[in-house]
Order: structure tokens, then sequence, then C-alpha cells
């Protein structure tokens, strides 16, 4: 990977040096995580990729002033739920240059990214939903914008051959259509058996793409505590020899965070290919109807109905309430404060574990997951270095991806042949500004985010009728 980043690094620079640049960062705090490069320079960017870093001056069509910022590369966010309008513009507010949907992935991988072509902010892609297949072979499929069905049979009863075939049929398909792995809520879908699980894992080893995996369980008691349950995705890795992505580690595992965090390091030192990620807030947010409600809840998570709570109100729930909610045949988001800053806070200090949002409407994690780990561990903290949030948020992120595209090889690094997907932020000023009371407001700091070599945003504020996003696809479709 490396010789071939420093072929096309020696090629642009070739051409770096016989022309002027579109655009020019200059004078720049330049960090790239992979290398450890952080030096005062200036960047020439062309044709979408990076040409040329250099301490001496470029000559541009247009010059930005980067004194006194940091210019970082883009961050990559593998969970974000949300893929609107709205929430792509508080993305690239919180430096986030690619927003992948890769937990549970969608229904319809080629609906997706029709829908997305030519109209996004940021760059997109997506797994391929095994859930969604397995509604599907029940007879009950499900939509966009939905990706967990409520509790029912499809999520609840055991598949027969017939509908495991169904759905295997259905994720080579969503695969060939442009998926970047295998999506996998398995709390969602209780009724999936062990085998199950070992043969989706099997076909995502078989094409050689990542499972990403919302685990089966979550709490301390047995049986069906989050040791339990990461122990399970583990086994089918291991058995399969597919990679494994464990999403959202601080809310799957609570109280047991770093026991789990210990478990994923055990598998990596013993060669398993196995990643993870959080984010750093103490409530989650799920579809108050889905099977990760379904009876025992309250126990395997010590809390009671007041830890529950409508995100747009603010309503704290009682008995009476939840009941009436969770029979409900809509989805109705809910948050669930179920974890304690202090764990939190230990989970994204573990060098293991790379950033990502779970972002979803209603939720702060949305808006301001990034720039909260600049404020809080970066800058109040102290607990990880600028160049660690970096690499947290972006190189580690890209080489999970490049499993599934080439593509992934150019992003996540700031040198010279990389995609000019590239954040310069002010790190004295860098913060979240949402919170569960107004969960829609954007973060500040972010001076530039540049897409693809287009600038997003300029001087703070976001370019209108601008949408340099470009899909994340995997290397070989449909082989």
């Amino acid at each position: 990977m490396r010789a071939a980043v420093l072929l096309a690094s020696l090629f642009f620079a070739a051409a770096a040096f016989a022309q002027s640049y579109d655009t020019v960062l200059q004078g720049g705090r330049v960090m790239d995580p992979e290398t450890g490069v952080d030096a005062i320079r200036n960047v020439g960017i062309s044709q979408g990729r990076i040409m040329r870093i250099s301490p001496e001056p470029l000559a541009g069509k247009r010059v930005l002033d980067a004194k006194g910022l940091v210019v970082a590369p883009g961050f990559i966010d593998l969970h974000q739920h949300a893929q609107d309008a709205a929430s792509s513009r508080l993305k690239a507010f919180d430096g986030v240059t690619t927003a992948l949907e890769m937990e549970i992935g969608v229904p319809d991988v080629a609906a997706f990214l029709q829908k997305k072509d030519g109209r996004s902010l940021i760059n997109y892609g997506t797994t391929a939903s095994h859930v969604a297949a397995r509604a599907l072979a029940f007879g009950q499929p499900i939509h966009d914008p939905t990706i967990v069905p409520p509790s029912g049979i499809a999520t609840n009863q055991a598949a027969t051959p017939e509908q495991l075939k169904a759905m295997e049929e259905r994720l080579r398909e969503q695969l060939d259509a442009g998926a970047l792995g295998i999506g996998m809520g398995i709390q969602y879908t209780p009724g999936a058996t062990r085998f199950e699980v070992i043969q989706v894992f099997r076909l995502a080893a078989s094409r050689r793409v990542p499972v990403f995996t919302h685990v089966r369980s979550f709490g301390l008691i047995e049986p069906g505590s989050s040791i339990e349950a990461v122990s399970e995705v583990i086994g089918a890795a291991a058995i399969s020899g597919a990679s494994l992505h464990i999403v959202h580690i601080n809310s799957s595992c609570i109280s047991a965070g770093l026991e789990c965090i210990s478990m994923v390091a055990g598998a990596r030192a013993r060669g398993l290919d196995i990643t993870t990620e959080a984010y750093p807030y103490i409530a989650g947010m799920t579809a108050i109807n889905s099977a990760l409600f379904n009876p025992g809840w309250k126990e395997k998570l010590g809390v009671d109905y007041s830890a529950l709570q409508l995100p747009d109100t603010g309503e704290r729930l009682t008995k009476e309430r939840f009941d009436v909610l969770h029979a409900a045949p809509e989805s109705l988001a809910i948050l669930i404060f179920m974890n304690t800053q202090e764990m939190v806070d230990s989970v994204i200090a573990e060098p293991l574990v790379m950033i990502a949002s779970d972002g979803e409407d209603g939720h702060p994690r949305n808006a301001g997951t990034f720039s909260r780990i600049l404020a809080r561990y970066v800058r109040e903290r102290g607990s990880i270095t600028l160049m660690d949030a970096i690499r947290k948020m972006a190189l580690m992120p890209a080489q999970r991806l490049e499993k599934s595209t080439v593509t992934a090889r150019r992003k996540g690094r700031l040198q010279e042949g990389a995609d000019a997907d590239i954040v310069v932020f002010d790190p004295k000023i860098a913060a979240d500004r949402a919170t569960f009371a107004a969960p829609r407001e954007p973060s500040v700091g972010m001076k530039y985010v540049i897409v693809g070599g287009t600038v997003l945003i300029d001087q703070g504020k976001l370019i209108a009728n601008t949408f340099p996003g470009k899909p994340l696809l995997p290397d070989q479709p449909g082989k």
C-alpha cells in the first residue's frame, strides 16, 4: 500500500513543478497522521488531488491563508445514519468530508447511490443490509429511510434454510450494486441464529469485504452479556476469515467497555482483522419499537423507563408512556441514557478506538462528534494529542475501508497524491455546540472544508449550490 502511495506521490510531485495550482493553502500547520508530518507548509491542489506540499511558496488561482490554522485530512465517519441534506451540512461544519452508512446499511444500495448522485455535499457510501435482506426474506420488506424494522416475526423468528438462502442472494445483489461491505444489526434481529451470523460472515469473506456489526446484546447479565456478544462476532470472524468492525463499542459494552476493547486487542494480536469505534456521548439513540426493547432490556441495561427521553420534546418516559410508544406501528426515535461520562472518556482515549458518530437527527452526535473530540479530549482534557485525534478521525477509518476500495488509500492522509479532502480549522476554538436540548447546532472552528478539491466551507460559511460529494465504491463490484 505504501509503495502505491509513494508511486502516486512521485507522479503528482513531478507534475506539480510544471504548473500552478487551482487552490493553494498557504502557511498552515500541515498534519499527516500516517507519516507524522507536523510542520508549516504550503499545499497545492489541482484536479481534486493534493499535488504539492512544500515549505516554499506556491502559486495558485486562489490562495487561502491558513496561518495559525491546522491543515488536516478530512474526517471520515463510518457510521452516519442520517443521509439527508441538513445532516450533511452539519457533518461538513464538523469537519467530515466522507460520511458512510456502514453499521446496518440501506435497503436498496442502487437507489441510495442514485439518489445521492450529484446532490451530496460530502462523500458517501454504504454497506449491504443484512437487516433489510432478512426482512425481505420474511416477506416484510423495509424501505428508506427506515433501517431498523419494528420487533416482530422478521426480527425475532429463526430463518428457514430457504429464507437464509434468499438473504444471501439479496446480499450478493447488493454487493454487486456497490456496497462496501455487509452491515449487521444483530441486536435488532435476535431471531438470527449463530449459524446465520456465521454464514453472513462467510459470504463477506468470500467477497473480501468487511462485516460492520452492532453486536447481539449489552449488559453484564449472562447469558446475553456484552462480553458474550463481542465473543460471538470475534468467533465468526475467526471461523470465516472475514474482516470485522464492531460499531459503537461504548454503547454496546457500557460498563464493560474497556474489557471489550481488550478482547479486540487480543484478537488482533493473534492475527484477526478486527477494528472498533466509539462516539463521545453518554446517551444512545434507537427506535423505541425495535427488538432492542424486547423483554428484559431494563435488567440488561440496569436502568428504568426514566432513562428514555424523546429527543424533540425532552420528555422522560414512564412505563405507561413507554408501553404506548413501544406498541405503535410507526418507528419513533428515543434517547437512552445508559452510560457514564467516566467510561466514555476512558473508551475514547483507547488507541484502538476510532471515532464514528452513529449520527441520527435529534441526537447531538449527528452535529458535534468530531469537534467534540477536538474540544473535550484534545484541548480541555489533554487525554489524546491533536495528531492522535486526527489519526482516530481520518486515517484509521480510511484504513478500515481499504479492504473494500482502493479509493480509501487516497483518503485520511495529507500527502502528495492523496484526494484533496481537507479540513482547515482553528485548534483554539474548534468545538461542538449541539446539546441534547439543541441537537442541530452546527460546530464551530472549521474555516475551510474542501471535498475533492472543491471548497465547500469558505471562511466558515457553506458555499450554496455546491455538491462535490462522490460515492465510495468497491474495487470490483459483481466479482
